[in-house]
């Protein structure tokens, strides 16, 4: 198969790299690699989003750092061929005095048994290890490995970075000659490729498929439903974060551009109505006791009709939420109450309040006002009812109650 425009365009040099300029001064982590000497070298986690450089950086650094360079792909990767490498490693160094290089992609697909694996050779120098992860390494990689590395950050690139890289592309690489590419085709690419220059070029290449000219109408079409979105990695917990702060802030907008970002780039539906059913008890509660009914609803219909109708009740769902009263005293409640079960003595069940044996029980029913003063068990004030929609009357009539139960009905 034709290799890629994105793989043909890579960069052989640093100075071809586009954007991650403040990881490429003089002494930095990477200029010591470039340096050729092994002795101040560092193992390093690339840690970016797809299509920043991290690929591109550790082969410049394997073609020029002078080590043995071995690259490997966590997918598909077991610890045996790392093993294999590690060994041959130990071969170079001790035979030639030659340092090895090992380029690890998508380092967060190691189990914690795999990752443990390289902490031998990283910790003795056996290798020098270059990890990529798209995902937060705190997260995603083991700590003893953090540990024995510098996590060097990328950045997705500049919509202006993107756009001098589709101009190099459309200037050297032969598949464009003779083709009349549209400048507002590439602003369009640019932008939509939201910094990843892999999905800039892939794009640009499909939006060409063989044809004379490039258009803004054949880039649009290229690149439909192709919003930056990972449903398993960094970006799938961002968006979701984001979606849900949104609601919680009550900023209708900004959490039906998120809702839509998660439509659009294939997020499960029904993943997005289970987090509004928690949003609805954690953060609207007794404020709105509706949202509950509303949320659960929801996520029957999306169920029942699937994409694309599903966006309207998640639409609706949304909306409503964001602008309902919000309170998470419910929430707060509950967790108070568990704390001091966990951490205080539980005395017997009142004799009272017991199935069998109740001695003194009075039955509520039995007093016009339908509550009695009787002991139930705890006098600590675990539910503080806010002052936010319907909770507010709810909070009014908790304080009139508890005059009752504890004794000071005088002022119920």
């Amino acid at each position: 198969m034709p290799t890629p425009l994105a793989e043909r365009l890579r960069p052989q040099q640093i100075s071809e790299l586009i954007g991650q300029q403040h990881l490429l001064a003089n002494g930095s982590a990477i200029s010591k690699f470039l340096s050729g000497d092994s002795s101040s070298w560092a193992s390093v986690i690339l840690w970016g989003p797809p299509g920043s450089g991290k690929t591109s950086i550790a082969r410049i650094i394997g073609e020029h750092s002078g080590a043995k360079y071995r690259e490997l792909s966590a997918i598909s990767s077991s610890v045996s061929e790392v093993r294999e490498v590690i060994e041959a490693a130990k071969r170079e160094l001790s035979s030639f005095e030659k340092p090895t290089i090992l380029f690890l992609d998508e380092i967060h697909r190691f189990s914690k048994a795999q990752q443990d694996s390289l902490l031998g050779a990283v910790e003795s120098g056996v290798i020098t290890l270059v990890a990529a992860t798209t995902e937060n390494p705190s997260f995603s990689v083991i700590k003893p490995l953090i540990s024995r590395s510098l996590v060097l950050q990328l950045e997705p690139l500049t919509t202006e970075g993107v756009l001098e890289l589709l101009n190099r592309a459309v200037a050297q690489d032969k598949a464009f000659e003779g083709v009349k590419v549209a400048k507002d085709a590439l602003d369009y690419l640019a932008e939509i490729s939201s910094g990843d220059a892999r999905r800039a070029l892939n794009l640009l290449e499909a939006a060409a498929n063989g044809g004379k000219s490039i258009t803004l109408d054949l880039a649009k079409a290229a690149s439909k439903n192709a919003i930056a979105f990972d449903a398993k990695g960094d970006v799938h917990y961002d968006t979701i974060s984001a979606f849900i702060k949104s609601v919680r802030g009550s900023d209708v907008d900004s959490a039906l551009h998120y809702l839509a970002r998660m439509i659009e780039g294939g997020e499960d539906p029904r993943f997005i109505a289970r987090r509004l059913m928690i949003l609805a008890s954690e953060d609207i509660g007794l404020a709105d006791p509706q949202a509950m009914v509303l949320a659960e609803a929801c996520a029957g219909v999306v169920e029942r009709i699937g994409m694309p109708e599903g966006r309207i009740p998640l639409s609706e769902l949304t909306i409503y939420l964001a602008l309902a009263p919000k309170s998470n005293r419910a929430y707060q409640a509950i967790d108070r109450a568990l704390e001091n079960v966990r951490n205080s003595r539980l005395d017997p069940i009142p004799a009272q309040l017991r199935s069998t044996g109740a001695v003194g029980y009075l039955y509520p029913h039995d007093n016009p006002a339908g509550i009695v003063k009787q002991y139930y068990s705890s006098k600590s004030d675990f539910y503080s009812p806010s002052q936010h929609g319907l909770e507010a009357r709810l909070g009014e009539r908790w304080l009139a109650i508890k005059k009752i139960l504890r004794g000071d009905d005088k002022e119920s």
